[in-house]
This record gives structure tokens, sequence and C-alpha cells, in this order.
């Protein structure tokens, strides 16, 4: 699997020890930036990079890595065709590729330790999307209004 992946500085440290992780898993890991820790940079250089190749590349996913994510989530978040999703349980990892079919992984370095940061890449690398009809509808109503602007219909009397 290519697995891009992008920091700022409070996730350097972190992404290297995922792009080894990922190395030894037999994974391609591709890093977007930064090359060096550099203690004041902006994280949307190296995030929106690493979401918009993931976005070029069908059947890829990309790690984004933050002090918390949130920014890293957002910005990957306007990329079209990216599903970004926060983590902070193995649990929330497992969901967002299961139900949402999340492309990117967003992790914040400072909100939990390298291991769990690292089993929670671990659980969404290693899971698939269910396929499940309902979170297929709702991925298609996102992917039209991402398309069209136009809001999904409101459910009511047909």
């Amino acid at each position: 699997m290519r697995v891009y992946l992008g920091s700022d500085h409070a996730g350097f440290e972190l992404k290297e020890r995922l792009i080894a992780w990922l190395r030894e898993a037999g994974h391609e890991p591709v890093d977007c930036g930064p090359e060096t820790y550099v203690p004041d940079d902006d994280y949307p250089v190296y995030v929106l990079r690493a979401a918009y190749a993931v976005a070029g590349n069908p059947g890829s996913l990309g790690i984004v890595i933050g002090g918390s994510g949130n920014g890293e989530q957002i910005a990957s978040n306007k990329i079209p065709g990216i599903r970004a999703a926060l983590a902070w349980t193995t649990e929330t990892a497992r969901l967002a590729r299961q139900h949402n079919d999340a492309n990117v992984l967003s992790l914040g370095a400072r909100m939990y330790s390298d291991e769990d940061a690292l089993e929670f890449a671990k659980v969404f690398v290693a899971t698939p999307f269910s396929r499940e009809p309902r979170h297929a509808r709702r991925l298609a109503m996102i992917a039209d209004f991402e398309k069209s602007g136009e809001l999904p219909p409101l459910p009511g009397p047909a």
C-alpha cells in the first residue's frame, strides 16, 4: 500500500516513526515533508501535499500529523475526494475506514503516546471499507455535493 505522509514540527518525530513502521510492514511510505525538524513550520505546506497525492492516486492512503491533528484534518478535507478522519482510539481509526472509507488519517502527536498513534495507524491501514449499502449511499451523497454544491434532498413523502 502506498501511504503519503505529511506533518509539521509537532508531528515530525511521529512521522519518522510511522515511515519506519510502514517500510517494515511492506508498505510504500512517501514522505511529503518536512525533511527536517523546523520548529516554526506551517502544516498546510506538507499536509496539503500529502492529501493532494492521495487524491491523485486512487487506492493509496495518507497520514497527516500535527499537535492535535485538527488543523491537519481540516486542511486535508479541502482537497476534493479526500475523506480525512481524526482518530483518538483504535475504534475511531477502524470506523473511519470501515464506515466512511476515509483515505487520510489525521493524528495528534501531542494527544496520545507514539505507541497508541502507531496502533491507530496500523488499524487504519489494515481496515477495508465495508461497502455496506448504507455507507456507500452516504458517501455518494457527499461526493455528489462535492461535485455539484447542491445539498441532498430532505427525506419526506414521495
